[in-house]
């Protein structure tokens, strides 16, 4: 994050084009690069000017502009302030998208993306109470390096172990965030350190506090209210009755049951209890024509009489007796 706006040059555009294209669009998952093209865009075309974008207690909270919140990580000062976050977030958003899966990790960016600036305005309120300095309520922040700053923390904690270097020296990956933090605002102190630290404590609220859980349940919840992506039970009212049978169309339940069983998941019914089920039918009647109902009647009088098979064709099923064979085999029954 920054507090000020500079003019550059169109650098950082360039090498932020020539580091997508060495890697390759189609080697960058969808939200990472959907995320990456939302930044340039809007650095391009920004919604507002940037003083009317960045972050402050004042902007936000005294005079209830709480939209900065939305529009200040997707905002930068220049295009090297542009360049550096974006490249950061093509290394982090390739490793991340692939590790939680695309959808996990677009609602992770919205969600980190709108608490690290809630926590930013926390930390400045904080420490305009515990100085009784109201500049701290003044400073405004824009960027998405707060964002990146959490990501890292999440990044360490899915691949722990390993070093990276920092000015030359050797850091251990779970230390590095902290090492950054400071050198990053000893070499340039226009950054915003509370911002950057913001990012820190949101990516420790995921890995370490509630934040994960509360994500999860938040996500269960919306769900199971809504469209789930699991699979789908439909209902068809093909047939002669309107009462179709609850199972997926094109699915074998025969070997779906086979595997629930071999893994040791709970074995359920195909049918759904809950459906009202059809009105209860004679065998005979039950979803069948009059004809059909006919023709059923004289194949179960045959096969009470013994007369089954002769009925029946050479693939199992029944073949249907002419008039005369029906009249023939009922004067048989009354004569025997």
């Amino acid at each position: 994050m920054n507090r000020n706006r500079q003019r550059g040059f169109n650098l950082g555009l360039l090498l932020l084009a020539s580091q997508v294209f060495q890697l390759g669009i189609d080697n960058i998952p969808p939200v990472t690069l959907a995320t990456l093209g939302l930044n340039v865009y809007l650095f391009l075309f920004p919604v507002k000017p940037l003083l009317q974008t960045c972050l402050s207690v004042r902007e936000a909270y005294w005079y209830r502009d709480w939209g900065r919140l939305l529009l200040s990580p997707f905002h930068h000062v220049d295009d090297m302030h542009l360049y550096f976050n974006m490249a950061s977030l093509l290394w982090k958003g390739i490793k991340l998208e692939k590790k939680l899966g695309g959808a996990w990790f677009a609602y992770l960016l919205s969600v980190f993306s709108l608490l690290t600036g809630l926590v930013y305005l926390l930390l400045e309120t904080g420490l305009t109470k515990m100085t009784e300095d109201s500049s701290y309520s003044l400073q405004c922040a824009v960027g998405f390096s707060g964002v990146l700053f959490g990501l890292k923390v999440v990044n360490n904690h899915y691949h722990p172990g390993g070093s990276t270097y920092v000015m030359g020296l050797p850091i251990a990956n779970r230390y590095a965030c902290w090492v950054e933090l400071v050198l990053i605002h000893i070499m340039n102190p226009g950054t915003s350190f509370v911002g950057h630290l913001a990012g820190i404590l949101v990516g420790l609220l995921y890995t370490n506090g509630p934040l994960k859980r509360l994500m999860k349940i938040c996500a269960g919840f919306v769900t199971s209210n809504g469209h789930y992506g699991g699979q789908q039970t439909y209902y068809s009212s093909a047939g002669y009755s309107g009462y179709g049978m609850p199972y997926p169309p094109n699915t074998h339940y025969g070997q779906q049951s086979f595997n629930q069983r071999n893994y040791g998941a709970p074995y359920r019914e195909p049918y759904n209890t809950q459906m009202p089920s059809a009105p209860p039918q004679h065998p005979y009647t039950g979803g069948l024509s009059d004809e059909e109902q006919y023709e059923a009647a004289v194949r179960a009088s045959l096969n009470d009489r013994g007369g089954s098979t002769q009925a029946r064709s050479s693939h199992g099923s029944y073949s249907h007796p002419t008039p005369e064979e029906i009249r023939w085999r009922r004067l048989q029954r009354f004569t025997s």
